[in-house]
């Protein structure tokens, strides 16, 4: 809604409670940062390297810069260009630089930031940071770059958010899903979302100012119509924060199976390298071993684990205990088999398994060992055939691992929930909801469910930061790195 609207809202007497409700959820919630502080940090990781990025954010930033920068006047220059210079600390040259100027609004912050481009020795970036913090600038706090962006209207919370998750991409699915909701993916059904909730509160809030001439203007059959289409995208949202957060921190696989089997060969085939001890003796592995590596764009967190059987050694039954314990986490657990044991024995242990309620793959090791005769035998477990010592099959079953996981299907229009704070928001969004339909099916007057309405719109504004508080922002953006 336009401001003009909202100055017409302001002239309307009395004030009425449609009239709040129309103030406070259409009039734009104009975030300016008012902060006249210019903050400065290094952009790139630190150390030496071949440059070194400094940025500098705020009202001064140009005039600041102008003050040591010795090449083209800098205040006369137009956004979005570079000029080649040197940073003078009075007579003395710090470096020669490359400059680029981003005039407000059109920079990531939505104020005047400049980036310079300096050398990358620590000893040059040290002593132009503190030239320009003498200048008039100040150090910037983790994450403060991206906090004005906030405030000023050029990213909402989420995806402010998918910035820090993009940094920490390491897969090409994680990065997949950073990029989706850093341009608004999640964002923009969010928002669809809240206007349609939004029209069906102003009408019930109308129907309040008139409560003595007991009219209805929000048709209660499309209101239960509307919370029902609502509930059920939500409810597909919260059910994807399980493919969502192993996209972004990787998907647990468990290598378990009994004693010698080869679980730590098999570990150390997937990863190519020797990571796990390597030992004939029963029981080597005490400890759960855990290593990451990348299958089809996707992360996958491999861990080797004890061997599964009863001890009366205290160390290596602690071991058993962990495996159990992880195997109960995992998204896919591999169950190793010697070709030795019977098949009924394996059976039995696959089955025990299955209590779990995980995923698992049958793999049977050493099948070298194996006649064709022997393993079309064990073809009745739909096991993956490999020889971890001779590194035979293993990349069949990186193919069949990544099958299992089914994440490679993604499309990159689909929306996926990967942070904890927005599936809480949403079911506390779709507990609301659930109380409106309630409220319909069991009639009650409709300041009851103007409440509930209210409720749902503010956890969706809490996940966009349309409703924000201080704690909940210093917790987001105190976890980015400085310079970011």
């Amino acid at each position: 809604m336009s401001r003009s609207w909202c100055s017409l809202f302001n002239q309307i007497a009395p004030c009425g409670t449609f009239t709040s409700l129309l103030k406070s959820y259409l009039c734009p919630i104009v975030k300016i940062n008012t902060n006249p502080d210019t903050i400065v940090a290094l952009a790139t990781p630190s150390g030496t390297g071949a440059i070194g990025v400094i940025r500098l954010s705020g009202p001064q930033a140009i005039s600041i810069i102008s003050r040591v920068f010795k090449g083209k006047d800098l205040s006369k220059q137009a956004s979005h260009t570079i000029h080649f210079g040197t940073i003078r600390d009075g007579e003395i040259i710090l470096d020669e630089v490359l400059v680029s100027l981003f005039i407000a609004p059109k920079s990531y912050t939505k104020e005047n930031v400049v980036e310079i481009s300096t050398h990358g020795s620590a000893y040059i970036i040290e002593n132009i940071i503190r030239l320009l913090i003498r200048e008039g600038a100040r150090a910037a706090q983790p994450g403060e770059f991206t906090l004005r962006a906030f405030l000023n209207g050029g990213l909402d919370l989420s995806q402010a958010e998918a910035v820090a998750d993009l940094i920490a991409s390491n897969s090409s699915a994680s990065h997949q899903v950073a990029m989706q909701q850093m341009r608004g993916g999640f964002s923009n059904e969010l928002k669809a979302l809240r206007e349609q909730l939004i029209n069906f509160a102003s009408l019930i809030e109308l129907e309040l100012d008139f409560a003595e001439e007991d009219v209805e203007f929000a048709n209660r059959d499309q209101l239960k119509q509307l919370i029902l289409q609502i509930t059920r995208v939500i409810a597909r949202l919260i059910q994807s924060f399980e493919q969502g957060n192993v996209m972004k921190n990787g998907v647990p696989v468990v290598i378990a199976g009994k004693p010698n089997v080869g679980k730590s060969t098999l570990l150390n085939a997937l990863l190519n390298e020797e990571r796990a001890i390597v030992s004939d003796i029963a029981g080597t592995t005490r400890d759960t071993i855990e290593d990451e590596m990348t299958i089809g764009g996707v992360l996958f967190r491999f861990i080797d684990t004890a061997g599964i059987r009863e001890t009366e050694d205290v160390v290596e039954a602690q071991g058993v205990e962990r495996t159990h314990e992880k195997m109960r986490q995992a998204k896919l657990i591999i169950y190793l088999v010697d070709p030795l044991q019977s098949i009924g024995t394996i059976q039995e242990q696959i089955a025990s398994l299955g209590q779990l309620n995980i995923p698992q793959l049958t793999v049977v090791n050493k099948s070298d060992l194996l006649s064709p005769q022997q393993q079309h035998e064990f073809a009745a477990l739909n096991p993956s055939f490999i020889s971890a010592r001779n590194k035979e099959g293993i990349e069949e079953l990186k193919d069949e691992i990544l099958r299992r996981i089914n994440l490679h299907q993604i499309s990159n229009d689909d929306v996926l929930v990967t942070n904890i704070r927005h599936v809480e928001a949403l079911q506390h969004t779709l507990e609301a909801l659930e109380r409106v339909l309630y409220g319909i099916d069991n009639p009650v007057t409709s300041d009851f469910l103007s409440m509930d309405i209210k409720q749902a719109l503010y956890y969706l504004g809490e996940i966009t930061g349309t409703v924000t508080t201080d704690d909940l922002l210093e917790n987001i953006f105190s976890k980015f790195c400085i310079g970011k």
